[in-house]
């Protein structure tokens, strides 16, 4: 599937999944505001609502838009990633190094995990050349590459490093003008945690991806791309040591949940200070429950 055709149905989820938390007759946002959520141009938002619109969840009317109905999952595009995606190979990578509980200091075999991944040998040196600048994996005196794992050590400064990002983002996001999509994107996500918190005890299992979407308007606000690179990192690394402690689930993302809105409070608030610590409260939470899925996964 060509990246293009991928980026249009990526962007096709996203903007359905912001139709599934409105309700019918609710007008939709300008387009570039629908731009921000999707995370595409405007070119490509045009195309996710012409199909919207010739499947009945949208009424277009100049530049008026309006929620037919909600979407249901039969309005979803399936999305195809290549095998051979950077994005494909960082989550498979993961996967493996936690199902397979790969130590640290562990010598890795390009030629035998090109063959694991599908890829080869040179897309995989790439991949891993790349991976080194997050301090996953290390080059070896005599040639190779060598996992370096996640230690403790390392869950704590990533999620310090991840503390410094966030809190940047939090001061330019207050900063913000009125008329910023950003503001739209919080609003929306304000009225999607509302809702998973009205549903939290037959759908707590969606918080992982309203998590992602929270994180991601934060941080979106800093136009750096370096930030970016990393924060993707960080992301999956989260998403993947949570799929490994299911204790509790329910509780720890009902208290997130609550944890998120303080932050949107007190950015709509534009009270820096008060943002700022709602950010370091939530980020503490998100270091003990990394911390935890580190031991229970030794445990298991």
């Amino acid at each position: 599937m060509a990246r293009s055709d991928t980026r249009y149905r990526e962007a096709y989820n996203r903007l359905l999944d912001h139709c599934a938390a409105l309700s019918a007759g609710t007008p939709l946002p300008a387009e570039t505001v629908l731009s921000e959520i999707a995370g595409v141009s405007r070119t490509v938002v045009r195309r996710c609502l012409a199909r919207l619109s010739d499947l009945g969840v949208i009424a277009l009317d100049g530049r008026a838009k309006y929620l037919l109905r909600v979407p249901g999952p039969e309005d979803r595009i399936d999305v195809t990633r290549s095998p051979d995606g950077r994005e494909d190979l960082e989550q498979r990578f993961l996967d493996w190094i936690l199902r397979f509980d790969v130590p640290a200091e562990t010598p890795l075999s390009v030629a035998e995990l090109a063959r694991t991944f599908g890829v080869t040998q040179h897309q995989l040196n790439e991949f891993l050349a790349g991976l080194s600048r997050f301090g996953l994996v290390a080059r070896r005196p005599r040639g190779g590459w060598m996992l370096r794992g996640f230690t403790k050590d390392f869950a704590i400064e990533l999620s310090d490093f991840r503390l410094v990002l966030e809190l940047d983002a939090i001061a330019k996001l207050v900063e913000a003008p009125v008329d910023h999509p950003v503001w739209q994107r919080l609003a929306d996500l304000r009225e999607r945690h509302l809702i998973l918190a009205s549903q939290i005890d037959t759908h707590f299992h969606a918080f992982s991806k309203l998590d992602e979407a929270f994180h991601e308007a934060i941080n979106d606000i800093v136009r750096n791309r370096f930030v970016a690179e990393f924060q993707k990192v960080i992301s999956l690394i989260f998403h993947y040591h949570y799929m490994w402690d299911k204790t509790e689930e329910k509780q720890r993302n009902a208290a997130a949940i609550q944890e998120h809105l303080a932050v949107i409070d007190a950015l709509e608030a534009r009270d820096a200070n008060r943002a700022a610590e709602a950010a370091r409260r939530h980020l503490r939470t998100s270091r003990s429950t990394l911390l935890s899925s580190l031991r229970h996964h030794d445990l298991g």
